[in-house]
């Protein structure tokens, strides 16, 4: 599995060319579905055609969703019309690009349950995409109007909605039984029920297990030290290449699958703060959790 932490390259400005990009994109598509929402959820409900369901009845797609991603495709056609992208809703292949070209990874609102039903913790993940690994990306979150962004050697960072700009760090916990672990669990009862079997084994060596609905957000999260650590099975590209970026450039241990693998396949993604990785992996392996769990 392959693992990414803070060393990387210089940047170059190229690199941070595309990350000021990716923050333009999420932040104007989360302003779009921050719009969006009070429209679509008029009178308590959605309305008519709003959502629908994809491979599972418990995964909605909205219409926004869709808005959203097709915003962001109409603005990298103006601006960067030659690139790939790869989107949830919209499709793509982050593998066929030739070496060295860019390919844009869209999650046009992670977390889209929270979306549905108005929990704050969902957001718009764009990421820029280069031979396999993400250089640049951007995680808006929607409710907080708070854009988390990296540039790969050169850090991560958060904005507020008032212009405030944090340096991002992970926290320096170094005792595995006091860290807060996210997680996060599958549409799919297969997976779910083993998912609950691991949390089983888990929980009782951890300080506790939240679940908050959008794995950007718990990668960001870990960034900015309010969660130690966040492991999950099945995620596709989409959901982590920005915010593996943002929590590797703030100093995490990232483990991923490659960015060409689906989330059908069942590969284990983990991010933890440097104390307590190597026996947060332990754990992992102990539990059996490295093994994959298709859906």
């Amino acid at each position: 599995m392959p693992q990414h932490s803070s060393v990387a390259p210089a940047t170059t400005a190229a690199d941070e060319r595309l990350r000021e990009l990716a923050v333009e994109l999420a932040e104007t598509a989360a302003a779009h579905v921050r719009a969006r929402r009070p429209e679509v959820f008029a009178d308590g409900g959605p309305v008519d055609g709003a959502v629908a369901t994809k491979g599972h009845i418990t995964d909605p797609v909205t219409v926004v969703d869709t808005e959203s991603e097709q915003l962001i495709r109409d603005l990298l056609a103006q601006r960067r019309p030659d690139d790939a992208i790869l989107g949830e809703e919209g499709g793509g292949d982050v593998g066929a690009t030739a070496p060295g070209a860019v390919t844009w990874v869209v999650d046009p609102i992670d977390g889209t349950v929270n979306f549905l039903y108005g929990l704050p913790g969902y957001a718009v993940s764009v990421a820029a995409v280069i031979d396999g690994a993400p250089v640049a990306g951007a995680v808006a979150d929607v409710a907080t109007a708070t854009t988390y962004s990296a540039v790969r050697g050169g850090g991560a960072f958060a904005v507020t909605a008032d212009g405030t700009r944090t340096k991002l760090s992970c926290t320096q916990e170094d005792s595995l039984s006091v860290a807060l672990v996210a997680t996060g669990f599958a549409y799919g009862t297969r997976r779910r029920a083993d998912q609950a079997r691991l949390l089983t084994e888990i929980l009782p060596q951890v300080r506790d297990i939240r679940r908050l609905g959008a794995a950007a957000m718990d990668l960001c999260h870990v960034a900015s030290g309010h969660l130690d650590a966040y492991y999950e099975h099945g995620l596709n590209a989409w959901d982590w290449a920005a915010g593996a970026l943002i929590a590797a450039e703030a100093g995490a241990v990232v483990h991923v699958p490659p960015v060409t693998v689906g989330g059908a396949a069942g590969e284990l993604t983990f991010v933890a703060a440097p104390g307590i990785a190597e026996d947060f992996a332990a754990l992992l392996t102990e539990t059996g959790a490295t093994t994959p769990l298709p859906d």
